[in-house]
Formats: C-alpha cells, structure tokens, sequence
C-alpha cells in the first residue's frame, strides 16, 4: 500500500471518529437497523445493477489497486533498451534466461524467445491489455455505483425513520432521540460514498491508468526488441511515454 493510500485513508477515519469521541456518546452514532439499511440496501441495489461476477471481483480489482506495486515507466524503459542491446547484438535466443522484473515483459520476451511472428506476439499482448482494463472498468463502475446508491438508501432510512417517529407523537421525549436514530443512515450512507467507495474507485482508475500506460510501454519495447531496432532509436521513442519533466531528469 503507498503512502497516499494509507494516509488518506487513516486521516478521514481518525477524523470522524475523533469528531464522534470527542462529542461524547460514541454508542449514540450505533444504530444496527441503520446500518442493515444502508449496507445491506446498497449491496443489493448494486448486485441488482451489475452481474455476480461483476460484484465479487470488484473487491478483488479494489485490493489490488491499494495493494498495487507498480515499476516506474523510467526503470521500464532502461531496463527494455539494456534488453534490446543484448537482442541486436548476440540475438533473441540470448535473451532466454535473462532477469527481467516485470511480469508483462517477461511474457513478452519469452513469446520472442519461441519464434512468435511480431503480429501473433502483439495481438496476444494487446489482448492481455484490453481485458486487464476491462477487468479493472467494471470494479471501478461497481464502486461508482456504491457511491451512488449509498446516500440514497441513506435518504431511504431517513424516511422511513421520520415516518415511524411521527406515527408515535403522543411522547414527545421520544422525538428527540427518534429523529437522531433516523438521521443516521443518511450519515452512514455520505460515509460510504464519500470516504469509501469513491476514493476506491478513483484509486482503482488511476492504477489502470497506471497499468495501461506501463503495459502499452512494454509492448512498444517488445516491437522494438522484436525489429531489431536500434536501442537508441528505441530509447528516444519510448522516453515519449514520460512527462517532459522526467526526460530531462533522465537526460542529466
């Protein structure tokens, strides 16, 4: 997990929760038909939105973009043009045995190896690619929808606690307390959307984004590789895939 991760996450829930404790009755902001409401509510409404499939792999894509060690496209790059020297230099086969660090390259490279045509190799690789990301798409749309859904099963659970509370006007000492109980699913329902699901699925996005931009990197270099292109000619193309900022920083 990095450090935004972390920090972000540990920040907005040590904040609520010392916002509750320092209020006072922390057993004040439990209320178990509330949360069956708004949890249970949700996970339905969404289950009714998606497929099954969709739903129970969501938690997966989510654990793994928190969980997610990516290599920065600078070491990729390197370490594609240390591969593409040795490739133009004593040929593809010495590549068998190589250390290679990533996964995708490494697939890419033994694909090489076995005498794969370029366009067999690129349509095996571009199609890893495209369904990594709609992996990736649906978890995020899952996560989407929670944080749609939440804060109107919030609403709900509001409602139906305001109906209940003026069904039962003859104590008024009760109203109080009522209402407090009924306003609880709509702050557990902004909490789900706002400090879970949203976040989760804007962190699942940004690892894809992160992930297509480093997969589309290694196949360019595997093309490279593949064409016998000059490391450095290979170099200048792929240093394309970085911000200005770091292709001076590499230059220097």
């Amino acid at each position: 997990m990095d450090l935004a991760t972390l920090l972000g996450l540990v920040g907005a829930m040590g904040v609520m929760i010392g916002a509750i404790v320092l209020g006072g009755d922390v057993m004040g902001f439990v209320d178990v038909p509330s949360i069956v409401i708004v949890v249970g509510g949700t996970a339905f409404v969404v289950l009714f939105r998606t497929t099954m499939g969709q739903f129970l792999g969501s938690f997966k894509v989510a654990l793994g973009a928190f969980l997610h060690k990516g290599t920065a496209p600078l070491k990729l790059i390197e370490e594609a043009v240390s591969l593409a020297n040795v490739a133009r230099k004593e040929g593809l086969l010495a590549l068998e045995g190589k250390e290679i660090s990533h996964p995708f390259l490494k697939t890419g490279i033994s694909l090489c190896i076995d005498g794969h045509a370029p366009d067999v190799v690129s349509k095996v690789l571009s199609k890893d690619i495209n369904l990594t990301i709609q992996r990736q798409e649906a978890g995020y749309g899952v996560f989407k929808a929670v944080a749609e859904v939440a804060p109107a099963m919030g609403m709900i659970g509001t409602l139906i606690g305001l109906v209940q509370m003026l069904a039962n006007m003859s104590d008024p000492k009760s109203i109080g307390p009522a209402m407090a109980v009924a306003l609880l699913t709509t702050l557990y329902g902004a909490v789900i959307a706002n400090a879970v699901a949203t976040p989760i699925a804007e962190k699942v996005k940004l690892r894809s984004n992160e992930e297509k931009l480093s997969k589309t990197l290694i196949l360019e270099s595997i093309s490279g590789i593949q064409e016998g292109l000059n490391p450095r000619v290979l170099e200048q193309l792929l240093m394309a895939y970085l911000p200005e900022s770091q292709r001076q920083s590499s230059k220097s």
